[in-house]
C-alpha cells in the first residue's frame, strides 16, 4: 500500500494543478543543474498547461538551470510566441517539444538535454541493450532518430523526432542526446534521469568486456514492473523531496 503523498494527486482547481506542475517542473531544472546535465544554453522540460493545452511551460532561454524558479517559467504556444512570462524561448525547445506536443496528446511532459553519457552513447548510433533491471523500463519503448543535420530550428524537424519517438517513451537522438516523455512531470524526468545513468552503465560495460543480455522473456516482463507511468512516477519522489530539502527556492 502507498502512503497517500505517494499517489497522483487529485485537484481541486486548473490553477491548483498548475502550480503543481510548474512547482515539479522548476524541481526538476533544479535536479538536472545537480546531476550536470547543464550545458550552456541548451536543454529543456516542458510541461503541456492543464488548461490551455495548446500551450506549454518551459524554462527561460539562457536561465541557468540551477537558478530556475516556479516564478520565472514561462508559457509558450504552438506557434512559438511567448503567452506569459518575460523571458524568450530556446527556439530548439520550440521546434521539438511544439511538435512532440501536437503528436502525443497523452504525453504531458517531455526532457531533453545535452547530458554527458547520454550524447556519448548517442554517437554511436545504437539502442539500448537490456544488460540491467533498470534498462529494462526502455526494453521495447525506445527508438533512435537515425540522423543529424545540425541545431533542430525548424519544426519540420521536429516533426521528424516525433514520427521517430513514435508511441515510446524515449528517443535516442544520434550525435546529440536523449530525449524523454511522460504523462507527467515526475514520469518524463525520472525517465531521462535512469535512461541517462543505463547509457553511462551500457558505456562501462562495453568497454570492461563482452554484456550478458538479459532474455527477452524476461526484459518485457521487467519492463512492466520498472517501466509504468506510475513506476516512473514513483521514482521521481524521493528526488523531489530531496531538492526541495536542499533548495526550497525553487517553489518560489
Amino acid at each position: 500500500m502507498l502512503p497517500p503523498s505517494r499517489l497522483p494527486p487529485t485537484f481541486k482547481t486548473r490553477e491548483e494543478e498548475r502550480l503543481h506542475l510548474k512547482q515539479r517542473l522548476a524541481a526538476s531544472f533544479r535536479l538536472f543543474a545537480k546531476f550536470g546535465y547543464d550545458e550552456g544554453v541548451a536543454g529543456h522540460i516542458t510541461a503541456r498547461d492543464p488548461e490551455h493545452r495548446d500551450t506549454f511551460w518551459v524554462n527561460p532561454f539562457s536561465k541557468d538551470f540551477s537558478q530556475i524558479t516556479v516564478s520565472n517559467l514561462i508559457r509558450v504556444n504552438h506557434e512559438g510566441k511567448v503567452v506569459e512570462g518575460d523571458w524568450p524561448v530556446n527556439r530548439a525547445a520550440f521546434a521539438i517539444h511544439s511538435r512532440l506536443h501536437q503528436a502525443r496528446p497523452d504525453v504531458l511532459a517531455a526532457a531533453h538535454t545535452h547530458s554527458l553519457h547520454g550524447k556519448a552513447f548517442a554517437s554511436l548510433g545504437k539502442l539500448l541493450d537490456p544488460i540491467t533491471q533498470d534498462s529494462c523500463a526502455f526494453y521495447d519503448d525506445h527508438s533512435l532518430f537515425a540522423d543529424y543535420t545540425g541545431v533542430v530550428l525548424d519544426t519540420s524537424e521536429g516533426d521528424r523526432i516525433a514520427e521517430a519517438l513514435g508511441g515510446r517513451k524515449a528517443v535516442i537522438l544520434r550525435n546529440h542526446g536523449l530525449l524523454t516523455v511522460g504523462s507527467s512531470v515526475d514520469a518524463a524526468v525520472f525517465w531521462f534521469i535512469t535512461m541517462d545513468r543505463s547509457c553511462h552503465a551500457q558505456l562501462l560495460a562495453d568497454a570492461a568486456g563482452e554484456t550478458v543480455k538479459i532474455a527477452p522473456e524476461m526484459a518485457r516482463l521487467t519492463s512492466t514492473q520498472v517501466g509504468s507511468p506510475i513506476a516512473g512516477c514513483l521514482g521521481f519522489q524521493p528526488l523531489y523531496d530531496r531538492i526541495v530539502a536542499e533548495q526550497p527556492d525553487c517553489l518560489e
